[in-house]
């Protein structure tokens, strides 16, 4: 029961015990207690310096207890005193960050929201996280570095411990990169959502709706990343993520194909692509699949459609209504 004041349980029954024999010797404290008097020595030597035992004015040579209404107070005004004066520290602590951090706000509100390198922009999703009071939607095309997935998942985890809503958006391509599947299987297990979709808007992390960030350059994120807040770019970005996420199929689910068409959404996205003047590597880039991968999606389409040249699918696919 003393051990919170820093008594080890041994050194609290020799106290005990010099309390209520005060006229015990030191063999009869070791009997009392099943221990040897070297032991009990060092319990003494304990008690001591906690300030529980002092020499004894009528034993020469011995010891006596001190009552527990002073011995046992003054270690407590001791703690207490340590204990305002960590409370004085940590006060000084917060009052020292907070000043930090208006000072970057102020910083930030005058010289922009831009961020250099991925130190930053990791830096800066985990205080986004951290921030997060309801959701955290994100879309993320193309392919991931495992090193930048394996930043992200501290923060993750900390927001869904907190019960934070988590919708992540990734490409079908995606579900052929086992670390990405990895990683979203393992938000899925932390009771986050995730879906894929052929093609999904750039890399964008939007927080409670009311701060987001977007890459520099859609082609290089690792180039940098602005910090959104203004309401109006917000708001087309919330309304580019739930286009993508409303026709995206959820990790772990097929996608069939369309009944009225046959075509898988990979085809139709492809139809879709090369029909708006894109050439097989841009497609191919687009969604994340090899330029000859494209061209044999487009050898089967123009099987189906009985079509001699693309030229000539197209026109077929848009006469079925298929674009």
């Amino acid at each position: 029961m003393l051990d919170v004041l820093g008594l080890t349980n041994a050194a609290a029954m020799v106290y005990q015990v010099m309390l209520d024999h005060p006229r015990y010797s030191l063999d009869e404290i070791a009997g009392h207690c099943a221990m040897t008097p070297a032991e009990v020595h060092e319990h003494l030597d304990e008690l001591s310096r906690l300030t529980l035992v002092r020499a004894s004015a009528e034993r020469p040579g011995q010891l006596r207890a001190v009552s527990p209404e002073i011995g046992l107070a003054d270690i407590l005004a001791d703690q207490e005193a340590e204990l305002a004066a960590r409370q004085a520290r940590l006060a000084a602590s917060r009052a020292a960050v907070t000043r930090m951090v208006a000072e970057r706000a102020e910083h930030h509100a005058h010289h922009g929201e831009r961020l250099e390198g991925m130190d930053a922009i990791h830096s800066r999703l985990e205080q986004m996280g951290r921030a997060a009071t309801t959701e955290v939607l994100s879309s993320q095309p193309g392919s991931q570095r495992p090193e930048d997935l394996d930043a992200s998942r501290p923060a993750d985890a900390q927001a869904l411990g907190r019960g934070i809503t988590m919708r992540t958006l990734y490409q079908d391509a995606s579900r052929n990169q086992p670390h990405i599947t990895a990683y979203a299987h393992w938000l899925l297990g932390q009771g986050s959502e995730v879906r894929t979709a052929p093609t999904v808007p750039q890399r964008i992390v939007v927080v409670d709706r009311a701060q987001a960030l977007v890459p520099v350059d859609p082609v290089d994120t690792r180039k940098g990343a602005l910090h959104v807040t203004e309401p109006g770019i917000l708001t087309a970005l919330l309304d580019l993520f739930e286009q993508a996420w409303s026709t995206a199929v959820p990790l772990g689910a097929t996608r069939p194909e369309d009944p009225q068409t046959s075509l898988t959404a990979t085809e139709r996205e492809i139809l879709r692509l090369l029909g708006s003047g894109l050439t097989d590597d841009a497609v191919g880039q687009r969604l994340q699949i090899s330029s000859r991968t494209v061209g044999r999606h487009m050898s089967s389409i123009m099987e189906r459609l009985r079509a001699t040249s693309r030229f000539e699918a197209g026109i077929k696919a848009a006469q079925k209504g298929w674009l």
